[in-house]
């Protein structure tokens, strides 16, 4: 039997991702979906200004639009809500006994809430214990990365694994889809580059770390990693996919062929496992001096992989890439489901 899920902000960007990777999902039935009351009692067919590149999936379209109240049934609920509003909603929901698979920002930071990549750091979903023990809630909140941080460490984790990692500077050109619809207007867009999305440089310095930390003693908390993390972030006229320029100094220097064959060959426990959403391979290099390329390379394995190209020695810091990674799947709801994905696999998740 199917888990029943639901999403909470059904009708945004990230919320129709979410309806469209979890259709005809192998273990995940779609059974509610919740938005704003002006969307609420109206089917989410006429609810919902459907912008992606496939047919709305039908029974979804037929589903009632709901409240983002404690009542939907289903036991496990994908969280695109907007920050604004989403921290109180998604510990009603925790404390009511739903399992929380966040894209918000909110609790990503907390110390009980696991930040996961489950490739990059599987074992921190044992917060969740922690996390219930100190709020006495019946559920729990698991989150994922901003976007741009999840296809950054999707490609720093095998080499702070194999090296270990002392600094990294990034540059970020992220597309336009990560700023929701209708998003940034055109005028400002078109023909130019913002060099600044708010709150955004933060995230990656801090999330980065966590991600790639380890549990504390005891396993109350994650011990960030010890690396320096620094981060610009733009916004440039592309509407999927986030280009990253990155640059790393590593604990060693093992010199290019094993810095490639690092990143060639990282896999985690969802490709162990045989995780319905994950890709074969997490990481793809390619050779080409002029890829990756937003247009040609983001939907390579189905849009979560990160895809790094122009792999050379750094005379700054010793290694320099680009990575590119699709925001509103690998960075956003398809992280998600692949989370709930392991929470499952770890017998996680059911009330």
């Amino acid at each position: 039997m199917k888990i029943r899920v639901g999403v909470l902000g059904a009708t945004g960007a990230v919320g129709q991702r979410f309806v469209q990777l979890l259709d005809a999902h192998p273990w995940f039935e779609l059974a509610a979906l919740a938005a704003s009351e002006r969307s609420a009692g109206r089917r989410y067919a006429e609810a919902c200004t459907w912008k992606l590149d496939t047919p709305m999936p039908e029974q979804a379209g037929g589903l009632v639009v709901q409240p983002a109240e404690p009542t939907l049934k289903c036991d496990v609920v994908f969280s695109a809500l907007d920050a604004g509003v989403a921290g109180p909603i998604e510990e009603a929901f925790a404390a009511a006994g739903y399992a929380v698979l966040s894209n918000a920002r909110n609790h990503r930071m907390a110390a009980d809430v696991p930040l996961l990549v489950p490739e990059v750091n599987a074992e921190h979903a044992a917060l969740i214990a922690v996390q219930r023990n100190k709020r006495g809630w019946r559920g729990f909140i698991a989150t994922n990365p901003n976007c741009s941080t999840a296809t950054l460490v999707l490609a720093l984790a095998p080499l702070e694994r194999r090296f270990g990692l002392k600094a990294v500077a990034v540059t970020t050109l992220q597309a336009v889809s990560g700023a929701g619809y209708p998003g940034i207007p055109s005028l400002d867009i078109l023909g130019n580059v913002v060099p600044f999305i708010a709150g955004e440089e933060e995230k990656i310095e801090r999330e980065t770390r966590k991600i790639l930390g380890r549990l504390a003693p005891g396993g109350g908390a994650v011990e960030p990693l010890a690396a320096v993390v620094s981060a610009t972030t733009t916004r440039v006229p592309v509407v999927d996919g986030h280009t990253e320029s990155v640059f790393v100094t590593l604990g060693t220097d093992p010199g290019l062929d094993a810095v490639r064959e690092a990143l060639r060959g990282f896999r985690g426990l969802p490709q162990e496992r045989g995780l319905p959403s994950a890709p074969a391979h997490p990481v793809l290099v390619l050779d080409a001096d002029d890829r990756p390329q937003p247009r040609l390379d983001i939907g390579r394995e189905r849009g979560m992989a990160s895809i790094v190209g122009r792999l050379r020695a750094c005379p700054l810091m010793g290694y320099k890439f680009i990575v590119l990674g699709h925001n509103t799947i690998r960075g956003a709801a398809g992280a998600a489901i692949l989370n709930a994905e392991l929470l499952h696999a770890q017998g996680l998740l059911g009330r």
